[in-house]
This record gives structure tokens, C-alpha cells and sequence, in this order.
């Protein structure tokens, strides 16, 4: 089943109202828990897709057994897309259907792991981040790309990670998942510790680039995005 969203009242509507809601929100994180350790309970990824055009955007959440890996629920959630598109702000764009899509789950997420960035953010106040807020949650961001971060390449080998670095300060870690092949990005979102963060992100990634979250939300909130737009399915 997926859940239909509209767009909160009082979304902010300007770059300026969405930097001032990161400004209050971000004194909320909380970065000296240690969080739930990795392989145990639940663990959810959360995920998006937009069709700019038709002004949709679907959500996933996908609940994994933490030791197995196993998937034991999902949910969706499309609706209108709720901010324009402007670097930096991107959860504003996306919160409304997440957190719609985690609503719908039937069970605790546990952890959530985010596809993108928590203090990993120019302003320290990423999707997972602000998810974790929102929610409660112990939240991780795990991301494609290193956003405009430095960072020395890792060794070659699994679990081979360097610090991801705005000046001095260490906003994150690229982690290599696996042996010789592009690391992830991975940052503290809520409730949570970098240590903590890249031992679940392995957890997460016994055979892909990608924790198994992402790889099942990305999929799922595809397949809502083409059945909202009634877009076939690609071969």
C-alpha cells in the first residue's frame, strides 16, 4: 500500500525560511550516543525518486532484520514535491514522503540509514540529520559522492577508511566497502557515533558497494515513482 502526502502546512516555501528551520533544528542533534550496535534489531533504508515534470516524488522505507539482512517490511509514500531545488536544502524536498513512508511501516525502523549526508553537509544539518531529529531515530547518512569534502583515498582493502575533512574538522569518513572499489561517504545523522556508523555501514554491505538498505529503497521507491506516473517498467 502506498500512502498519498501532500505538503505540510507551513513547509517553508524560500532558501532563506529552509536555512532558518536547519538553523533551530540543528542544535537538537544529539552525537554522543553510541546507538544500537550493528547486527542487531532493525535497520531501515529510506529512499526517494522524482519526476520533476509531473511534480512527483515517491518514498521508500525498507525494514531489514539486521543479522540476516533479511527484508520483514516495507512501505511507500508519493506526493507532491515539496521545495525547489536548491544544493544544500535537499531534504526539504524529500522529508514530507520519508517520513510519511516510515509512518507507514508496521514495526520500529531501528536505525535509519539515509542515502546521502547527516554532519557530512555544508551546514552540518543533512537528510539524516534531520530526519533524526524529526523522528527520534538513530539515523546515518552513507553517501554516493564526498559533496565538497576532502579526503585522502583509502587503502585498498574492505574496511580501509580515511577521514572526510571541511578544513580540519572530520564531518565523516570515506569507507571502502570493498576490496579496490570506490568508498562510500558515511556521517553521524542522530543518535549515533562515526565509529558506530561505519561499523553498520560494513554490517550493511557484505556484497555490494551500497548497504543492502539503499539497494532495496532505491529499488522500491522506483518502482512506486513509475506505478504513481504510470510509467512502464524499463527492461
Amino acid at each position: 500500500m502506498t500512502t498519498t502526502v501532500g505538503i505540510p502546512a507551513g513547509w517553508p516555501a524560500t532558501a532563506e525560511q529552509a536555512r532558518a528551520v536547519q538553523d533551530e533544528l540543528r542544535t537538537k542533534v544529539v552525537r554522543d550516543e553510541a546507538g544500537p550496535p550493528p547486527g542487531t534489531g532493525h535497520v531501515t533504508g529510506v529512499d526517494v525518486a522524482y519526476d520533476d515534470e509531473r511534480d512527483v516524488v515517491a518514498a521508500a522505507a525498507v525494514v531489514l532484520d539486521a543479522a540476516t539482512l533479511r527484508v520483514v517490511a516495507e512501505a511507500t509514500a508519493v506526493g507532491r514535491i515539496s521545495f525547489p531545488y536548491v544544493p544544500g536544502l535537499l531534504a526539504f524536498r524529500e522529508i514530507p514522503t520519508v517520513l510519511a513512508a516510515l509512518d507507514a511501516l508496521d514495526r520500529p525502523p531501528g536505525l535509519v540509514v539515509c542515502d546521502g549526508y547527516g554532519l557530512a553537509h555544508p551546514r552540518r544539518f543533512g537528510l539524516a540529520s534531520h530526519l533524526g531529529v524529526l523522528t527520534g531515530l538513530p539515523t546515518i547518512g552513507v553517501a554516493k559522492n564526498p559533496f565538497a569534502f576532502a579526503h585522502a583515498d583509502p587503502d585498498t582493502p574492505r574496511g580501509s577508511a580515511s577521514p572526510l575533512l571541511d578544513g580540519a574538522e572530520e564531518v565523516g569518513r570515506a569507507l571502502r566497502t570493498r576490496d579496490g572499489v570506490k568508498p562510500v561517504f558515511v556521517s553521524v545523522g542522530h543518535r549515533t557515533t562515526l565509529d558506530g556508523a561505519c561499523a553498520h555501514t560494513l554490517a550493511l554491505t557484505p556484497a555490494y558497494r551500497l548497504p543492502e538498505t539503499t539497494r532495496r529503497a532505491d529499488a522500491l521507491c522506483r518502482r512506486a515513482l513509475r506505478e504513481a506516473t504510470g510509467q512502464p517498467e524499463r527492461g
